[in-house]
């Protein structure tokens, strides 16, 4: 990583490398859970002009297996099929098709 990158170019080249859940971009960067998925959301849109994309693995349920959340990207406090709290992160990479 070069010193004058942005948070947001930081987070891409390193999703290049491997899958990270929001809570583990928030720890290596520095910043929020919250902002680790806004800078992951605007990296999906940019990401698609050097011909890659974005990878979602969605939140799932530990209780009942649920995967099918409305945001795959927002990890969820409540599963809507079991109402278990034991919901897992979503986990980005960035891979080219």
């Amino acid at each position: 990583m070069r010193d004058d990158e942005t948070t947001r170019e930081r987070i891409a080249t390193f999703l290049r490398t491997e899958p990270a859940a929001p809570s583990a971009l928030a720890a290596e960067f520095e910043i929020t859970a919250g902002a680790a998925v806004r800078h992951v959301q605007h990296i999906a849109r940019s990401v698609e002009s050097n011909g890659e994309q974005l990878l979602v693995a969605p939140p799932e349920c530990r209780d009942c297996g649920f995967d099918r959340f409305d945001n795959p990207a927002n990890r969820p406090s409540r599963c809507p099929e079991c109402k278990s709290e034991a919901v897992d992160e979503p986990t980005f990479v960035i891979r080219e098709p």
